[in-house]
């Protein structure tokens, strides 16, 4: 069916490299650092898959001791000339790292203009692409998680955010698209450069570039709760126009759902758009710009769950940055869970289930937090999105969803890690969920394996005894903590559910029914991750 070849496409998303973060990649002095505003200039080459760059970076000192400032620079990519605060500076390159000495006299803000020049390398997902389709230059980018050092200098640390210009020149036949609104685009002597501008905080990974023979169409979106009113913005390949007018048809529907669940579209003043691009698996959450493989615009919507995905990066991703790659589940799983919301929004809730077993899989491995190279693991997205499923089942609707608005409204144009995504879970909730947080993030790279038998232990007119002994036979991590619903039917279709607590590796249960079940079901709704077989003795 199509729905069949929709979740086989999307699945393969998620055979994507490892991707390995040198651990000396970060200098602790890059901590010290805190980026304020990229000036981002790029003179495009496609013939020569030449780049040449003149980019400024206007900083803080948080840390007077430093004695040398260190950016991420690949060093094929060739400093030509620095200046610090105006004069020359001395500098030196080295494999990913760009080192300025400072003089005693260290000011508070710095300066640092950097001209270079080089053909960036293609690693990582993509890094930095010059690309051909069918004749045509296409020239796009894929910095996450940290390659934007392939093209520009820059402190790539996901929590570092600055605001933004970035110019981008190449031939007049190409239309160039970025990050934020489009300040000017102006010609000259058969280049043209467009100038884009945000003014939202930034992370380094989320900075985009796409330069090509597009053509552009648009669609607006206003808020259900503002009513303001913002343009959506979408850049295709000519032949594709057709087939986009109909895949990205629905993205107003979708901001709407997120602005009413989440909070507002976090970049109204700016635009969401989508662009796309050669890297064939799958989309990146570029800020306030997606881009999306060519191969996902077909024209028969297919791959919805691919644009609600992405669209919710906005919120969960982008607003909201990650304060380590360690936390990458905030992003993914936030992301993959997302889908499974607008599924319920659209269809109720056996949408949501069905979404839900869509992502299941019987054997997670690795821990969600800190998955190290396995970073865009089926564990990262759709474990991810389990476990936050569970919290929903843990906390309760209400509290489920005032936490997501609280945590986006906290953490917005910001950074979070997991911990601060659980005090916000606990102040909400009013629950301590340690113990939750151990066993399906920080600790527990296993799920629920249960055994349930039970008997009747007694039978009036009135009522049934039953007694069920409950064994949990997972390996890896020996006792999950969690609530659990059972659905008692009788031999009429009648039935009774109730929810108990299992704390331990082995928990006896008596209850008291008014009807005699011939069938006991665990967890009906599927809100756990969890193979509980439930056997009649």
């Amino acid at each position: 069916t199509v729905k069949e070849q929709a979740n086989i496409v999307k699945h393969r998303l998620f055979q994507i490299p490892y991707i390995n973060i040198a651990a000396n990649y970060i200098s602790e002095t890059q901590y010290k650092i805190d980026v304020i505003h990229y000036n981002l200039n790029f003179n495009l080459f496609p013939k020569e898959k030449l780049l040449i760059g003149d980019v400024t970076v206007t900083g803080i000192l948080k840390d007077k001791n430093v004695t040398e400032l260190h950016l991420n620079l690949y060093d094929n990519m060739k400093v030509e000339n620095l200046t610090l605060n105006g004069k020359e500076n001395p500098f030196t390159q080295n494999d990913t790292r760009l080192s300025i000495p400072l003089s005693e006299t260290r000011p508070d803000t710095f300066i640092i203009e950097i001209a270079y020049s080089g053909k960036p390398k293609k690693i990582g997902l993509s890094s930095f692409v010059f690309g051909e389709l069918n004749g045509k230059s296409v020239i796009y980018n894929l910095s996450e998680p940290t390659f934007a050092s392939t093209w520009f200098p820059c402190n790539d640390i996901p929590s570092d955010k600055a605001l933004m210009d970035i110019s981008i020149t190449n031939d007049s036949i190409y239309t160039s698209a970025s990050n934020g609104i489009l300040v000017s685009e102006a010609t000259e002597g058969g280049r043209k450069t467009y100038h884009w501008k945000t003014d939202y905080p930034i992370s380094t990974y989320l900075i985009s570039v796409y330069s090509s023979i597009y053509t552009k169409f648009t669609d607006e979106y206003v808020s259900p709760l503002s009513k303001d009113s913002m343009t959506l913005e979408y850049y295709v390949f000519p032949e594709h126009l057709d087939n986009a007018k109909i895949d990205f048809a629905d993205h107003p529907k979708m901001l709407s759902f997120f602005a009413e669940t989440f909070g507002e579209y976090p970049f109204i003043k700016e635009k969401y758009g989508v662009a796309e691009f050669l890297w064939q698996l799958g989309a990146m959450e570029h800020q306030t710009l997606t881009g999306i493989g060519s191969n996902f615009v077909g024209g028969k919507k297919f791959f919805n769950d691919i644009f609600v995905h992405e669209l919710s990066h906005q919120w969960w991703g982008n607003a909201v940055g990650l304060k380590s790659w360690k936390d990458i589940w905030l992003n993914e799983g936030f992301a993959t869970y997302s889908e499974a919301l607008y599924a319920e929004h659209r269809a109720g809730a056996e949408a949501l289930q069905s979404s839900m077993l869509s992502k299941r899989s019987d054997n997670f491995l690795g821990k969600l937090y800190d998955p190290g190279a396995d970073m865009f693991s089926s564990t990262v997205y759709d474990k991810g999105a389990w476990v936050l499923h569970m919290l929903r089942w843990e906390v309760g609707d209400s509290s489920f969803f005032k936490i997501l608005r609280e945590y986006f409204e906290k953490y917005k144009y910001s950074s979070a890690s997991t911990s601060d995504f659980q005090h916000v879970c606990e102040s909400i909730s009013g629950k301590d969920l340690r113990h939750f947080f151990t066993q399906w993030v920080f600790e527990g790279d296993d799920q629920i394996k249960m055994n349930v038998e039970w008997k009747i232990e007694s039978r009036t007119n009135e009522k049934t005894i039953i007694k069920m002994e409950l064994n949990q036979i997972q390996d890896r991590y020996k006792v999950f903590d969690f609530p659990v619903e059972f659905q008692f039917l009788d031999k009429k279709g009648n039935y009774e559910n109730a929810i108990f607590r299992v704390d331990s590796r082995s928990k006896t249960i008596q209850h008291e029914l008014k009807l005699e079940p011939v069938i006991i079901i665990a967890d009906p709704s599927d809100w756990l991750l969890a193979d509980i077989n439930v056997i009649h003795k």
